[in-house]
């Protein structure tokens, strides 16, 4: 019987968890305020840690706990201090890439199954193995493996867990194990500091490698206008077609990129991962629609990488003009069908909005079912980015905490769903 895999959505405050939850995670990965891959992110306290588990486990979602760095030699005492608090804490996995933190983890912890970060390079089963007899319970598989090795490793290690990122942003570096942040910025991406180097922009007038023994032949060559450009930057992941294979081949859970987007990113793209998901359980599954959603959250083409033999350009990004920009949150309500909303983008009040509703539900809101006020009530015919307000609208089953967006057609290449 094939299973639908666990939907693994990234976490990285409080907030960004109550989102995960409505739109619809299995399971969310978290860290703390140090000693995680996301040292920029606000990170949970122990409190903090302590409710997001209670909430989660009330709903039926699980949540594993990132304690991925590389460590140095000083990290330690503050590792020991963390296994400490932890061994209180009813998380349902460890998330580890150093060895010697998988050792400590599995004396002080025990009853917390270990997963094997992405940043180890698992990339056969001999190697997955290894992990499983020294106590993992869960593989991240190396983000270089095609569908062929994937598939491989979860038949010759079947008493493992297998997880695949599938969609978010790459590294250029193998497996996320680089050192240009640390060489460029004096900030160690394997600290959980990369600064992101690899989008930077830069200007290249032209390279040429010619190697000893080949003299006369180019090895390698780039060649660039004056204008600076990403030239390092990788397209974006997106595997939201192939669903149906991890599904049939055996992978335990499909995990999206992302602890430090926004809120409003990680709720769009949870709903299309959750909803695909579903559909595809019940036979009504829709690439096209998927697509499309996902193409608004684009800020880079989106490819299958090294998925696929060749990778394979999905969707390229829409350009800002035609993006649907979310316009407002939802804060709470006051009574008589109003709601205090936080402005996240200008726009004219009557102009179509969309309510994001769990399910890709997008009703359309037009100048006759909503105004906005100030807090003395009066309408305001413009608003702007910041601005708190008074949304009017009287839509059945709004929510604190569910977005808004400006609604006009999108572009899609039909052709790649």
């Amino acid at each position: 019987m094939h299973v639908i895999p666990e939907l693994l959505v990234p976490v990285g405050s409080p907030d960004k968890l109550a989102t995960a939850l409505r739109y619809g995670a299995d399971a969310v990965y978290l860290g703390g305020q140090a000693l995680s891959l996301r040292a920029k992110t606000d990170g949970f306290s122990f409190s903090q840690l302590r409710d997001a588990v209670n909430l989660a486990h009330a709903g039926g979602t699980k949540v594993y706990f990132a304690m991925n760095l590389l460590a140095w030699e000083e990290h330690l005492p503050g590792v020991e201090a963390y296994l400490e608090e932890l061994a209180g804490i009813d998380v349902d996995g460890l998330i580890i890439a150093d060895p010697g933190i998988m050792s400590m983890a599995m004396k002080r912890v025990p009853h917390i199954p270990i997963h094997v970060s992405t940043q180890v390079s698992t990339s056969n089963s001999a190697t997955a193995a290894f992990w499983r007899d020294l106590g993992a319970r869960r593989i991240n598989v190396a983000r270089e493996l095609g569908a062929a090795r994937i598939r491989a490793m979860v038949r010759n290690v079947p008493d493992l867990e297998f997880e695949v990122f599938v969609h978010g942003a790459m590294c250029m570096a193998v497996s996320g194990r680089c050192l240009l942040s640390s060489h460029l910025t004096r900030r160690s991406g394997n600290l959980g500091q990369c600064t992101h180097p690899c989008r930077f922009d830069y200007k290249v007038t032209a390279v040429r490698l010619e190697e000893r023994l080949r003299p006369g032949e180019d090895t390698w060559e780039i060649q660039c206008g004056g204008e600076f450009s990403q030239v390092m930057a990788a397209e974006d992941l997106c595997l939201i077609k192939y669903l149906n294979w991890f599904r049939n081949n055996g992978v335990a859970s499909l995990k999206i990129e992302g602890r430090m987007k926004t809120p409003s990113y990680l709720a769009q793209v949870t709903d299309v991962y959750r909803t695909a998901l579903d559909d595809l359980a019940a036979g009504t599954f829709r690439p096209g629609l998927y697509l499309e959603e996902l193409q608004q959250l684009a800020t880079r083409p989106l490819t299958s990488a090294f998925f696929t033999p060749q990778p394979v350009t999905l969707l390229p990004a829409l350009s800002r003009s035609l993006t649907k920009n979310i316009v407002g949150r939802l804060v709470e309500p006051t009574g008589d069908d109003r709601w205090v909303m936080d402005v996240k983008h200008r726009f004219e009040t009557g102009s179509p909005l969309e309510i994001l509703f769990p399910g890709l539900r997008r009703p359309v809101l037009g100048a006759d079912d909503y105004g906005v006020e100030n807090a003395e009530g009066e309408l305001l015919p413009t608003v702007h980015g910041g601005m708190r307000v008074v949304l009017r609208c009287a839509y059945p089953g709004l929510e604190a905490g569910m977005f808004l967006r400006a609604h006009h057609p999108g572009v899609y290449n039909s052709q790649a769903g």
